[in-house]
């Protein structure tokens, strides 16, 4: 039988506590189309190779117009259950965030009610006023707030969709940040400039 030291699982589960108080973008399980290739693509539901080839690399509005143009309702509703480009809470507009799977005018609205948001440990304040922790669970995965350059921590830029550790240096090596213009500067040291604009669209310095 393994024995587990009592002090040592408090402290992990204190770390996961904190690792989740801080993390700005959703936890998700859901498929990134900035990410996805084709063959992850073609292993969800009603999606051929035509519309694979269509979705790689869209945000969310360009992900509606591409999949709307073959899929139903129906069928783009049980899509985005496992496939969504996450929103970011501050500035989505309410065509967006009516995209959401089971998305209601009013929840669209308590979530436009609350802006700014600061932190995700806000989001799951306010929208848990409205549904249960599971359901505030479910809507977290298709959202996010802007991380700061300048200020957030690694465990918070570890939770863009596709960050590596050493990105994550990257970020840090070059603060303070004067503009956005410096960001986009620097880290295309690194990865071309798709990628560039995909980890902007994650970060601010407001």
């Amino acid at each position: 039988m393994i024995k587990i030291h009592f002090g040592w699982a408090l402290a992990t589960a204190a770390a996961l506590t904190a690792a989740a108080a801080v993390a700005q973008v959703g936890a998700s399980k859901l498929v990134d189309p900035n990410l996805a290739d084709r063959t992850t693509l073609r292993a969800l539901p009603n999606v051929g190779d035509a519309l694979a080839d269509a979705i790689i690399g869209t945000s969310a509005t360009a992900l509606n117009v591409v999949v709307a143009k073959s899929l139903s309702d129906a069928q783009r509703a049980e899509l985005y259950a496992r496939l969504f480009r996450q929103l970011n809470l501050n500035t989505s507009p309410r065509d967006e965030i009516m995209l959401i799977p089971g998305m209601t005018a009013r929840m669209a609205h308590e979530f436009e009610e609350y802006r700014p948001y600061t932190s995700l440990v806000q989001f799951r304040r306010e929208i848990g006023k409205y549904v249960d922790a599971a359901e505030v669970a479910r809507l977290e995965q298709y959202v996010f707030v802007p991380l700061n350059l300048d200020k957030a921590s690694a465990e918070d830029f570890m939770t863009i969709p596709g960050m590596t550790s050493r990105m994550v240096h990257e970020f840090e090596e070059y603060r303070p940040y004067t503009s956005m213009e410096q960001f986009r500067r620097e880290i295309g040291k690194y990865v071309d400039q798709k990628e560039v604009a995909r980890l902007e669209s994650y970060v601010t310095l407001d």
